[in-house]
């Protein structure tokens, strides 16, 4: 039995060679690997490597014969090859992707993505949805469309909650839902608070050789500048964010300000005939299920707009998995990386600078408002909200409706 230490080897071996060999040396490499590692290594290197078990016969037979010369500039004769699986069958990534959806994660400080779902299971369901595919073959799609193994990280904020995974199986399909008929989802968070001052930012950037930036020894807060509150709102759509950083609070006032900034400067203008908006967000903070003052902002913003707005929050301990950690906030960590947040403006200026190969574009504004925290909720102050709960854990899936008598 051959460990999963030895997998792993063959594979960076694999990764680190196989764009530096032809399909002859590839093949003889792969065979003498196999051979090495004796009873069973054959399929150990096909595991690692994706390799077929044909290909490694053919490269063990081919072991002790001299190598031929290959044709110039070819490898293979015209035509020859079998053509790869996702040409043959051009619905299976899609299919692929689409069972990952609801369950992939990012790192919030890097674009990397990964799944709680085994290849094998992967591969029972795509092949009850009419693919042939093995779990290998899996593997290496999962490799090619930016996946790959992660070690454990602490990213766990609670215990499980039993209907985790069919909240987030409920909240990608309202996210379908609703891109299907055109109208707006977004995810919103705060991003932590950074900063404000000539202080340490992890990351390096370049600078002559022995001439770091120096920056203050202490990270005791400036009382002056003091801290930056970046609010984010990320449209799943059309790959596009905004981001309020405000200097007071982060309370529910401020959360529901950014949406509606956003709204003003960028939601609008490509969705003018949106009569609805799905809001995914977090189980706590200011904008948490608990949140008494969020749903009465929300109202507030519902009727000023006229829009039903729909909130599906994640389940407790999951706020990882909103799509605005790793596919708008881990850029912009990404880009200040390695360069002091000297003022409010720098770090606007950053933000609105992330650009990416996939089209991430982001707007930053600065919010001077102040936002006080403790503000307290009545019973007759909630009643008010046209709140309708889901049928599915209507505490955490609700819809808010305009009130027409303020807003004619």
């Amino acid at each position: 039995m051959v460990s999963q230490e030895t997998l792993s080897i063959l594979h960076e071996k694999y990764q680190s060679l196989v764009l530096f060999m032809d399909e002859r040396v590839l093949r003889r490499w792969a065979a003498a690997e196999a051979r090495s590692l004796g009873w069973g290594g054959a399929s150990a290197v096909s595991k690692a490597t994706g390799i077929s078990r044909t290909t490694l016969r053919a490269g063990i037979a081919e072991l002790h014969q001299p190598m031929p010369e290959p044709p110039p500039e070819r490898i293979r004769r015209p035509g020859a090859g079998r053509p790869r699986l996702a040409q043959r069958d051009p619905r299976l990534l899609e299919d692929l992707q689409c069972l990952l959806e609801p369950v992939t994660r990012g790192d919030p400080e890097a674009p990397l993505l990964w799944t709680s779902k085994s290849t094998r299971h992967l591969a029972e369901e795509l092949v009850a949805r009419g693919h042939q595919v093995s779990h290998d073959t899996v593997g290496r799609l999962l490799d090619e469309i930016g996946y790959s193994l992660q070690a454990n990280r602490k990213t766990l904020e609670g215990k499980d909650h039993p209907d985790r995974d069919a909240q987030f199986g409920y909240i990608n399909r309202q996210v379908r839902a609703f891109q299907r008929a055109g109208q707006p989802v977004i995810s919103v968070d705060a991003k932590k608070k950074e900063l404000v001052g000539n202080f340490r930012n992890p990351g390096r950037e370049w600078h002559r050789r022995g001439e770091p930036q120096p920056v203050r020894a202490k990270d005791f807060p400036d009382k002056q500048l003091g801290k930056a509150i970046p609010e984010g709102v990320y449209d799943l759509s059309h790959n596009e964010g905004w981001v309020s950083v405000g200097v007071d609070h982060d309370t529910a006032e401020f959360a529901v300000a950014s949406i509606r900034r956003w709204w003003e400067e960028m939601g609008s203008p490509v969705y003018p005939r949106a009569s609805r908006l799905l809001i995914t967000a977090d189980a706590g903070g200011s904008n948490g299920y608990r949140s008494r003052l969020w749903k009465v902002v929300l109202q507030d913003l519902a009727t000023e707009l006229g829009l039903r707005i729909t909130v599906c929050h994640f389940p407790p301990g999951t706020s990882k998995w909103n799509k605005i950690e790793h596919r708008m906030f881990s850029y912009i960590t990404k880009n200040w990386r390695g360069r002091p947040l000297v003022s409010r403006a720098v770090i606007v200026n950053l933000i609105g600078q992330v650009r990416t190969q996939e089209g991430l574009r982001i707007k930053a504004e600065l919010d001077p408002n102040v936002y006080p925290e403790g503000i307290k909720v009545s019973d007759a102050e909630l009643a008010r909200v046209r709140l309708q709960r889901a049928k599915f854990h209507g505490d955490w899936n609700y819809t808010i409706l305009p009130d027409d008598t303020l807003n004619p």
